[in-house]
């Protein structure tokens, strides 16, 4: 029976009920007026269930689809703005014991290199990010008891907490790593960890462990209640996401809402962000293997309808899609994005040559961050480092209340608006310099609360004379 307070997988994710919403879907995809109702209680900007989705999701009419786009283009812009985040994944380990059919690190991969990055590597491989300017890491290691034990991930989480080279620092570290126990969900959370993030791949369960034959991986309700683990540790900042092309995107699209349904019901607090990955080329991963890869066009309207649906959420899209893909996809929903980013253990140090090299997948977007960040800003964005929610103690349900009320503006604007600053004087090149400062001076304008401006135009001076890290 489905019941999205129930804390087994199988009654939150019950798949006889996405087998109804699809079903659902299909009959009323056509229907002017249960489409139209739905559009109307889309336009409140308070979310949608996954059967409404579903059916807008499903919807070909072209007028309704032309809404539905400009629909999520509104509510991106009435919760976010203009502002995306920055970040970079730094893989520390591609030990795995897993037996992923669709991950180079599965286990029967013997002639990718295995590598473990050392605490002074890490230090090495945190400076260069910092010198690139990034403030935000998700750290992403395989699943292997002995080679990247707990206690491994929580050094590494101090060494990078502790590396302040120049004037970088990273503020915020969000960890993807394997579901664990309860208890090492508190470690993580006492380490001061961002957002934990997990994707579940699959959320069709006789998919999933097909996918998954071998390893801890294939025990499907301990992966899919992993959030509720971390949730009852304390971590109240998740994130979920599907492998878009394991299969098929209608299954997922539903079974995600789903999910994030079920985090509301049964702990009041939706999940902070979802990622839209889609399978790309790996060492030994052929991505034309699996029979549901999705086009770009499909692909955009996922992204506009979990806008819709999950106005709340960050969304993320990495450097798996190309620039052109990004571009478009920013205006639909994506709030965050990575830059300059590399999948393999230790490439940002000292790059390796292909013969060594450990690459997760394939990067469409390989650009350097600096260009990344010229780019946003030319297409009218303010890039952002900003971590202050984090540090501020705004998370979970008290960063939902406010993101709810679509105040989060007051916070996020004037925090960009500095961070970028920083950024602009401490490592982006001339030509982008000169973009920001005017895109500053422009997004200044745009705070309401003359204490507020008077305050972030006080603190950019400040900045320029060399102080750093200011924050509401």
């Amino acid at each position: 029976m489905y019941n999205p307070k129930s804390h087994k997988a199988e009654e939150f994710i019950c798949h006889q009920e996405v087998l109804d919403t699809l079903e659902y879907a299909k009959n009323n995809k056509d229907n002017l007026e249960v489409v139209n109702k739905i559009l109307e209680k889309a336009r409140l900007k308070k979310g949608l269930t996954h059967r409404e989705a579903a059916v807008l999701l499903d919807c070909d009419i072209p007028e309704k689809v032309e809404e539905i786009y400009a629909l999520a283009r509104e509510i991106k812009q009435d919760y976010y703005g203009n502002r995306i985040v920055l970040f970079a994944p730094l893989y520390l380990s591609n030990y795995c014991v897993n037996g992923c059919v669709y991950c180079p690190y599965h286990l029967k991969n013997k002639h990718i290199p295995r590598k473990k990055l050392t605490q002074e590597e890490i230090r090495q491989e945190v400076t260069a990010l910092q010198d690139m300017g990034h403030k935000r890491l998700a750290i992403e290691s395989g699943e292997d008891p002995v080679n990247n034990p707990i206690e491994y991930i929580l050094d590494s989480i101090k060494t990078i907490y502790d590396v302040k080279h120049k004037n970088g620092s990273i503020r915020r570290v969000n960890v993807n790593i394997a579901a664990t126990t309860v208890e090492n969900y508190k470690k993580l959370h006492d380490a001061g960890i961002g957002t934990y993030i997990l994707f579940q791949e699959t959320y069709n369960k006789e998919s999933y462990e097909k996918l998954h034959p071998t390893g801890p991986k294939h025990n499907y309700a301990y992966h899919t209640e992993a959030m509720d683990r971390a949730m009852e540790a304390g971590i109240d900042d998740v994130s979920l996401g599907v492998l878009f092309g394991l299969e098929l995107y209608r299954y997922e699209f539903a079974a995600l809402l789903m999910h994030a349904e079920h985090l509301e019901a049964a702990f009041g607090v939706g999940p902070h962000a979802i990622s839209v990955p889609r399978i790309k080329h790996a060492d030994d991963i052929d991505p034309d293997t699996f029979d549901n890869g999705i086009d770009d066009d499909t692909f955009a309207k996922i992204v506009a309808c979990i806008r819709i649906a999950t106005p709340y959420v960050g969304m993320i899209i990495s450097t798996r899609e190309s620039k052109e893909c990004r571009e478009r996809l920013l205006s639909l929903g994506v709030s965050q994005i990575s830059g300059g980013s590399k999948t393999s253990v230790g490439g940002y140090f000292k790059p390796m040559p292909d013969s060594e090299d450990s690459a997760q997948f394939d990067v469409s977007d390989r650009r350097p961050l600096d260009e990344v960040i010229k780019w946003l800003m030319e297409l009218g964005y303010l890039p952002s480092f900003c971590t202050s929610c984090y540090r501020q103690g705004r998370t979970g349900d008290r960063f939902m209340e406010i993101c709810k009320s679509q105040q989060i503006h007051n916070f996020c604007e004037p925090n960009a608006i500095m961070t970028l600053k920083e950024y602009l004087e401490d490592y982006a090149s001339d030509e982008t310099k000169a973009v920001g400062e005017k895109i500053i001076q422009k997004e200044l304008q745009t705070i309401k609360d003359e204490r507020i401006k008077n305050i972030v135009t006080e603190n950019l001076k400040k900045i320029e004379q060399g102080g750093r890290d200011f924050k509401f």
